[in-house]
């Protein structure tokens, strides 16, 4: 009956206790007998001498509502009042089946998820009724029941998976278990996001339900936003933005990042009107395009939102030469006129108007990728020793037949033996007819392509037949011989298309298939483990997972459960292939969340009969603190009236009546401030948060968080490495680091501060840098870590991570600062040591200058107990600091080694001492010339 107030309890049993109060009330009604009064003569002497004391002979109907109103609070306090409970879908018993949307789309609110979920397996286990939690991102075998402990530890345990959920998949655990509990009761918290067609989940899933109590937990929209279909284009690189529905979320933007995470570019992006799917476009040069690992959305922290890039998608430098004389080619009759038109849109293509030596000469100079060769016959010595040389290195040579490399002889630029001549399938002088293409094998990188019926080859040169020639061939005609053929010599790849690149021998040039196939060969240029070549068994090749996002869009280590990959075609994300990249670090292949052409769409939940309640809701209120407080309080004034009433506690006197008051303001004060928090008094100054507190009592130290995720996890792994090193090497103990805001957060109590510039970051705001400048000059020490290294040249134009620190520091007091000397007292704090690596070793490490004291004085007597207060490097140090739960480095170093780690970390710990103790150590380590200026 209290549901309409939104108003639970937690043991709804004790209210039985309510019905007492009548039989209460005759109890506090009953009085003993009136006494006799014998008034005694001499006693009348000291009446006068003691107060006089009367009872009343009934209790005061006041006084009896009161005690019945404080045994009722006690009553109702037992009974565990919740204020906003959450209301349960259906009646009071039976098992409940929890199905929880546990794929990528239900990371952007995954706490209210389990919120949710949590707030139902307590209303479940109040009411004693077991659960079943089925998650449809995981695997499942069968539908267990247990108590609300074990559904809770398994909530807890759950984690969104980084694919689209097969939500079909849970259908025949679900009906087992539904036969088998009849009562059973259907809850379903969905993230509101369908990929491709949902019918027939839809129609299973309502086939399980029909007749029993179903309940749909969903948000009023589909929040989450993703990426697919990356498009390297000339103009630039682009991506499809999709979501389900108009959600309010109507524009964004796009990052571009390199294999380090580092930000590359951004692209904005805006949904017009009702629209579910737009485009953001990176416009950068090719070569900085051909850098970017990743596309996410910024603030969108789902493995959706982020698509991989590999080397498919990397624009490439093709060259076209052509066999045609160059004074009597046509351009729609040139043999490379259909090559061009169908690469242009995915690579850059050059095509040198020379002769064909020389203009294979100028685009092996010109560092291309690729070189198609149309017709060309049998090059020079010199030439071919060039394109076996491009070849070796990791170049694609594509050579396309004609009548002069019919006729060549003894060329050793064929991946097979060919046969002098051709085969003509068609024509006057011919019995036989043009012959069509066979499909492809799976080991062919053209497999998944849809073969044209109208695609007719009347022509070929034939391959001499040997062991080899199967395993060489990517496409043959319908009676087995080969029309594509290919062979890896060294990084490269040499391929042979059996027919001419214009139209007098086929009419594939015409077809789309043309494009398909050229587009994949020169996916493949530049690569020198191509993992679409078939392996020597005639399998497709599966490469291993190297990294993984989990569900919220965050690289990690593959879990035990993902499997290698067979690459074939587009590959998306699975139970098995969770989303990342596999293969070889050099040249991973991507495997992202969604596919190229996929669509999002609203969860149809029409025709399922459920009711359906808010995803979010306010947080429920436990009353039974200000219950029990008001009882007290009613014990008090109860306590105050029986004095009053038995004449012990009179108000004929001032004194007294001023006691009394007393007492009844410091009852009320003390009980209302232990059933519900004190608001006290303003202050002059801001109270201490705890975290400030902590910091205080805890020598701990601090990175600023940038607000790139991947960054600040560097930062805070970073620090609590040192920190580890620290405490098993020297006798200081850090606390856990602690990433701070300098616009909000106090700085004074942190000793070290590091701060990782990330470039395109907006300055900090005036109060930020005041806060900055007080903390330097207060005695702190600040580590700017700009980690660009390895793009940092001397004589170069700074860098963006440079340019984002000068706008930091431009408000800021920055005192002269120099290279660190090699007789630095911070190169003798604990360590001797003579650099500051990290990840990288090449950069350079800045300290305040100390001036000399005169000009021919010896650096080593400086005066002086002062510690810098800045610290600038470009080596990365976090990264090289950053280590796992179990001890383990987390991140590669450059050039690498056992040695630069530990060098690395004692560069820290010198930084560490250095800050905390000062420069005491500089008296010590140059007491020879301390006692020699002392003349001793």
């Amino acid at each position: 009956m209290f549901e309409s107030l939104s108003l639970g309890f937690t043991a709804p049993a004790v209210l039985l206790a309510l019905t007492a109060l009548p039989a209460l009330w005759l109890l506090l009604r009953v009085t003993p007998p009136q006494p006799r009064r014998i008034d005694f003569p001499p006693l009348r002497l000291i009446l006068d001498l003691i107060p006089q004391q009367e009872s009343p002979a009934r209790t005061p109907w006041w006084l009896l509502l009161l005690r019945l109103v404080v045994a009722g609070l006690v009553i109702v306090a037992m009974a565990g009042p919740v204020w906003n409970a959450l209301k349960q879908a259906i009646g009071r018993t039976g098992p409940i089946a929890l199905v929880i949307d546990a794929g990528w789309a239900a990371a952007p609110d995954w706490r209210e998820r389990m919120n949710a979920a949590e707030e139902i397996v307590r209303g479940a286990a109040r009411d004693d009724r077991p659960v079943a939690v089925i998650a449809t991102g995981a695997p499942l075998a069968d539908v267990q029941l247990g108590d609300a402990g074990a559904a809770l530890e398994k909530l807890r345990a759950l984690k969104p998976a980084p694919h689209a959920p097969d939500r079909a998949a849970i259908l025949p655990p679900l009906g087992r278990f539904l036969d088998r509990e009849k009562a059973a009761e259907v809850v379903w918290i969905a993230d509101g996001v369908a990929t491709g067609d949902q019918a027939a989940f839809r129609d299973g899933f309502r086939k399980l339900t029909d007749g029993r109590p179903l309940t749909v937990v969903a948000g009023p929209a589909a929040r989450p936003l993703a990426l697919a279909n990356v498009e390297n284009a000339a103009a630039g690189m682009s991506v499809r933005v999709l979501r389900a529905e108009p959600n309010g979320r109507d524009s964004g933007v796009v990052r571009a990042l390199d294999k380090r995470g580092l930000p590359l570019g951004e692209a904005p992006f805006s949904f017009g009107g009702g629209e579910t799917e737009t485009r953001a476009n990176v416009t950068l040069p090719v070569d900085l395009r051909n850098e970017i690992a990743r596309l996410d959305i910024a603030e969108e922290r789902t493995a959706g939102a982020v698509a991989l890039v590999d080397e498919s998608s990397r624009r490439r430098r093709i060259g076209l030469v052509s066999g045609a004389t160059a004074d009597t080619a046509q351009p729609l009759l040139s043999p490379t006129y259909y090559v061009s038109r169908a690469l242009t849109p995915y690579a850059d293509v050059r095509e040198p108007r020379m002769g064909p030596n020389e203009a294979i000469s100028a685009l092996i100079d010109e560092k291309v990728s690729m070189i198609v060769m149309a017709d060309v016959g049998a090059p020079p010595p010199d030439i071919r020793q060039k394109l076996a040389a491009f070849v070796e290195k990791g170049g694609l040579l594509l050579r396309f037949a004609g009548s002069r490399l019919a006729s060549a002889t003894g060329d050793e630029l064929s991946p097979v033996r060919l046969r002098r001549g051709g085969r003509a399938l068609g024509g006057a002088l011919s019995w036989e007819s043009p012959r069509t293409l066979a499909p492809f094998d799976q080991a062919s990188p053209f497999f998944g392509l849809t073969l044209p019926r109208d695609v007719a080859i009347t022509r070929q040169l034939l391959a001499e037949p040997d062991a080899e020639l199967s395993r060489k061939t990517w496409a043959a005609l319908a009676d087995g011989t080969p029309i594509i053929t290919a062979e890896r010599r060294g990084q490269g790849l040499l391929v042979l298309v059996h027919v001419t690149a214009d139209t007098t021998w086929s009419n594939l040039p015409l077809s789309g298939l043309f494009v398909d196939m050229l587009r994949r060969m020169a996916a493949l240029a530049g690569t020198a483990d191509a993992p679409t070549q078939a392996s020597a068994g005639g399998q497709a090749v599966t490469v291993s997972p190297l990294r993984t996002l989990d569900g919220f869009g965050t690289f990690q280590a593959p879990p035990a459960t993902a499997r290698p990959i067979a690459v074939t075609g587009a590959l998306v994300a699975s139970l098995d292939h969770p989303p990342g990249f596999y293969g070889a670090p050099d040249t991973p292949v991507a495997v992202n969340t969604l596919a190229p052409d996929a669509t999002l769409s609203r969860l149809d939940t029409t025709g399922l009969g459920a009711s359906f309640q808010p995803l979010t809701r306010e947080p429920p209120v436990d009353l039974r603190p200000w219950m029990i407080a008001l009882a007290l309080l009613g014990f008090a004034l109860d306590t105050l009236a029986v004095l009053w009433l038995s004449g012990r506690l009179t108000f004929g006197r001032a004194r007294r009546a001023s006691s009394a008051a007393a007492i009844l303001a410091l009852a009320v004060v003390s009980i209302l401030a232990a059933g519900a928090p004190v608001v006290q008094a303003a202050e002059p100054r801001p109270p201490v948060s705890p975290k400030e507190l902590d910091a205080a009592l805890t020598t701990r130290f601090a990175y600023v968080l940038s607000g790139d995720a991947n960054v600040d996890e560097i930062s805070r792994a970073g620090l609590a490495g040192l920190s580890s090193f620290l405490g098993a090497r020297t006798a200081l103990s850090p606390g856990e680091p602690a990433g701070v805001d300098p616009t909000r957060d106090e700085l004074a109590v942190y000793p070290v501060i590091y701060w990782p510039i990330v470039a395109g970051r907006p300055a900090p705001g005036d109060a930020a840098v005041r806060k900055l400048d007080d903390f330097m000059k207060g005695g702190g020490t600040v580590i700017f870590d700009t980690r660009d290294a390895l793009s940092n040249r001397p004589g170069a134009p700074p860098t963006p991570e440079t340019q984002t620190l000068r706008q930091i520091l431009a408000g800021v007091a920055v005192p002269q600062l120099e290279t660190v000397p090699r007789d630095h007292v911070v190169t003798k704090a604990f360590y001797l040591i003579d650099t500051f690596p990290g990840r990288y070793a090449d950069g350079q490490t800045w300290i305040e200058a100390l001036p000399r004291e005169g000009p021919d004085a010896e650096r080593p007597a400086r005066a002086g107990d002062g510690v810098s207060p800045i610290i600038i490097t470009s080596n990365d140090l976090a990264a090289a600091w950053a280590t796992g739960r179990r001890g383990e480095p987390l991140y590669p170093l450059t050039p690498g080694g056992a040695r630069q780690r530990e060098l690395s970390f004692r560069a820290g710990v010198n930084i560490v001492m250095y800050a905390l103790t000062g420069n005491y150590k500089a008296d010590q380590v140059h007491v020879p010339a301390l006692l020699e200026r002392l003349g001793q």
